[in-house]
């Protein structure tokens, strides 16, 4: 043979009938030398089904379902938490808006701790259920600190707003823990269960998940904002706590029939090491290294797998993606915090009723609802059939671009808004001198968020789970929900260098009828549209990391003199995005 050596292969039979062990083959080389090297290799690959089954789609059904009822409770109280901050709890408007972003902020960076305790230690059903118990003891304090006491049990028996601060607060610290547990899993975990039926099958899961998390915002802003606002906050907050029960509920009646990975313990502890021996370790006089980790591969002398170093590679590379993605979720916020209070202050009466000021946020999740079907079974297909498919990063980017358009309609409604003052309006326990706008010119602002939305969060979301090593999907997962955290952190310290730096001519004051709210949402845009511009730069030189379901285990034993593995950087496409 021109190769210089001869080759036989010996089929092995299956060692077990019950299909649980793999087949296999043995490679015989026939060496220069005469001596004989051998090489087994063992594949093991899970039998998939091609398509869902009806017990899948039940499984998935359950997981949409508990998400959709846990979102419920979720926007039930951030829906009207300004109102009851500054209404029942009587904390100023700008410490209200405060409190809004630090929670919302917090919210989202407990997720890294929920990925971590379930990639590594408790699994994700675990994490989940356990975070949900805690959630649902934050949900109880919640209606206990805003119930009148005194209609109940008469004059005596009322509660300090002091200690109905502290209540509020303990509820909200555990609600934060709760939603960090569920929220970094929920998602990796449905993605999960249908995986083996293949990619397009989880973009679509994560499509419609995230229409499910909308659906129950949907039901929250409308109709439990309207309870809050209307009849009682003790009764609004109940409600929350009843629908975090139903999540639990729907959570364990399909148990016996979830796919669970197999858990082997998170990276991240390496990750560390693995950063410390690319950077500080000598490259091997023998050997020339192609990247910054090489020197931490097994075959270069240092201590880790090609697996696991390329694993860090990969979240490395997110990195620089996720840090732009921050400035997004800033923008993002004013939702829950600047476009409420604008609202508050426009005219909110529809024939002979009004309606609640949170309202408002379903045109956000109503938009996000109407896109995501379109999107996935009309738009996306056609850039695919024409071979200019939207990558990830192509689209959180067109979201990037919703998102400072939202800005600049609502710094225009702001400016109309002042223009037309007309008369006292009272909501909840306050009265606010307000335009004779209708609230209703809002709905662009809402809806232009909405659909940066089904940009930006689903595709960030998938790109998270797909370009993470199999044992960090849940804690990748958590650091794109900490981007939302850390967004609205800057968002807070936006707010508060505004409120120091224009203190002369105050442009978001504590009555923002006497300030220039309009600057604050033309700044806000312009920070969008910086950011924007390194994002390109950024997404321009990403390459992806090749899907790997972690389903599909193919574990490979070697015997005898091996090549070096081949790394991630070898398997992947040198294709730009943009």
């Amino acid at each position: 043979m021109a190769s210089g050596h001869d080759e036989t292969y010996e089929k092995q039979p299956l060692l077990s009938s019950s299909g649980n062990t793999p087949k296999g083959s043995v490679k015989k080389e026939n060496t220069l030398n005469g001596s004989t090297r051998s090489q087994i290799t063992l594949k093991i690959h899970t039998q998939y089904q091609p398509k869902f089954s009806p017990r899948k789609l039940v499984v998935v059904m359950c997981i949409l379902v508990t998400e959709m009822c846990e979102r419920l409770s979720y926007y039930s109280v951030v829906a009207n938490l300004i109102l009851f901050c500054t209404s029942v709890l009587k904390f100023t408007s700008n410490d209200a808006a405060t409190i809004s972003l630090v929670f919302a902020g917090t919210v989202y960076l407990i997720p890294i701790v929920g990925g971590y305790i379930a990639d590594a230690k408790a699994g994700m059903f675990n994490t989940i259920f356990g975070s949900a118990l805690i959630y649902l003891l934050g949900l109880f304090l919640l209606p206990a600190s805003a119930t009148d006491y005194v209609a109940l049990f008469g004059d005596g028996y009322d509660l300090s707003v002091e200690w109905r601060r502290a209540m509020f607060l303990t509820a909200l610290v555990l609600v934060a823990l709760g939603t960090g547990g569920i929220k970094a899993n929920v998602g990796p975990f449905g993605a999960q269960q249908v995986q083996d039926v293949g990619p397009q099958a989880v973009q679509t899961f994560f499509n419609w998940y995230y229409w499910f998390v909308n659906a129950g915002a949907l039901i929250a802003y409308v109709a439990v904002a309207a309870v809050q606002q209307n009849v009682s906050f003790g009764w609004g907050f109940l409600i929350p706590f009843l629908t975090m029960l139903l999540a639990i509920f729907f959570l364990l009646i399909a148990r016996k029939n979830y796919i669970h990975k197999q858990l082997k313990g998170s990276v991240l502890g390496d990750s560390f090491i693995v950063c410390w021996q690319g950077c500080c370790r000598p490259s091997p006089p023998y050997k020339e290294t192609e990247g910054f980790f090489d020197t931490a591969r097994l075959h270069y002398g240092g201590s880790y797998s090609d697996q696991t170093v390329d694993g860090v590679i990969a979240v490395v590379r997110v990195l620089p993606v996720f840090f732009f993605v921050i400035m997004y979720w800033a923008v993002y916020s004013q939702m829950s915090s600047t476009f409420f209070i604008q609202g508050e202050r426009m005219d909110l009466h529809v024939g002979g009723s009004q309606v609640p000021v949170a309202m408002l946020n379903a045109f956000n999740t109503i938009a996000i609802m109407i896109l995501i079907p379109i999107l996935d079974r009309i738009i996306y297909p056609c850039f695919q059939r024409i071979g200019r498919p939207l990558s990830h990063l192509h689209r959180i980017g067109i979201g990037f671009i919703l998102a400072a358009l939202s800005m600049v309609v609502a710094a225009v409604v702001e400016i109309e808004r002042k223009d037309h003052f007309g008369f006292e309006q009272e909501v909840g326990d306050e009265t606010f001198f307000a335009s004779n706008i209708s609230i209703f010119i809002q709905i662009p602002q809402f809806a232009l968020v909405g659909a940066s939305e089904a940009f930006t969060s689903i595709s960030g979301l998938e790109f998270a789970y797909t370009q993470a090593p199999v044992n960090m999907q849940g804690m990748m997962t958590g650091m794109f929900m900490a981007t939302s955290g850390l967004g609205n952190y800057l968002a807070s310290a936006i707010l508060k260098i505004v409120e120091s730096a224009t203190k002369d001519d105050p442009w978001f004051p504590n009555e923002i009828n006497d300030g220039h709210a309009e600057y604050l949402f033309f700044l806000l845009a312009g920070m969008m549209g910086v950011f924007f511009l390194g994002y390109l730069a950024v997404a321009k030189v990403y390459k992806y990391r090749e899907y790997e379901p972690n389903l599909d285990i193919e574990a490979e034993v070697k015997v005898g003199p091996q090549p070096p593995q081949q790394t991630t950087r070898d398997r992947e496409s040198s294709d730009t995005v943009f």
